[in-house]
């Protein structure tokens, strides 16, 4: 599914009002506020942070870190954008850091390939969500994206199978829309390359 056909719900009035009042209601130390915020959000932070680093125990720590962050900087929270998409960015740069120190390369070189074709390419290539729905097929498509690089393997994941907008990806990550496009045409093409021969899966 392209970016283009998925529909792009708006932000509403009502969800940055939201947003806008649970933050003041956390910086004014309100009874519950940073719990109501934690309880939101440590789903989205757990899934970014676990499908960068891919250790339990690493995720764990890294998720605390990255919400201790949210409370120190969050009087720096401008509300034109998403508190979901500003949380995003703290648990990636967290995770991201992590992975840095320790060397671990965040994707695959680039294949020398034009990264706007890439871009243009992206909704043509093999449809990962009817892959997924394939009951017969999950166990290949998990060990497949296991196989993928973090950063490919995170926005895979944000993209294909939590449905998060390539606008949000890149307020998120810090990256251009045209990087994230070409990232996601590279993995599909590579778990193509794996499931083909298994699951018969084709362009």
């Amino acid at each position: 599914m392209t970016d283009s056909a998925r529909p792009i719900v708006p932000r509403t009035t009502a969800d940055a009002e939201a947003d806008l009042a649970l933050v003041q209601a956390v910086l004014a130390g309100a009874p519950g506020a940073f719990e109501r915020l934690l309880r939101q959000y440590q789903g989205l932070c757990w899934h970014i942070v676990d499908r960068m680093v891919r250790h339990p125990e690493d995720t764990r720590e890294l998720c605390q870190e990255a919400f201790l962050r949210v409370h120190r900087y969050l009087h720096q929270y401008r509300s034109e954008s998403p508190l979901k998409a500003w949380i995003g960015q703290v648990a990636y740069s967290v995770a991201k850091r992590h992975l840095e120190r320790r060397r671990i390369p965040l994707a695959e070189a680039p294949d020398g390939g034009d990264g706007m074709a890439l871009a243009e390419s992206v909704g043509q290539d093999f449809d990962l969500e009817a892959a997924w729905a394939e009951d017969e097929a999950l166990g290949h498509l998990h060990a497949a994206i296991e196989t993928l690089p973090p950063l490919q393997r995170t926005l895979l994941t944000l993209y294909h199978l939590d449905e998060v907008p390539i606008g949000e990806i890149a307020a998120m990550t810090g990256l251009a829309e045209g990087t994230i496009k070409s990232h996601l045409f590279r993995s599909r093409r590579q778990l193509r390359a794996v499931l083909e021969p298994r699951i018969g899966v084709v362009a």
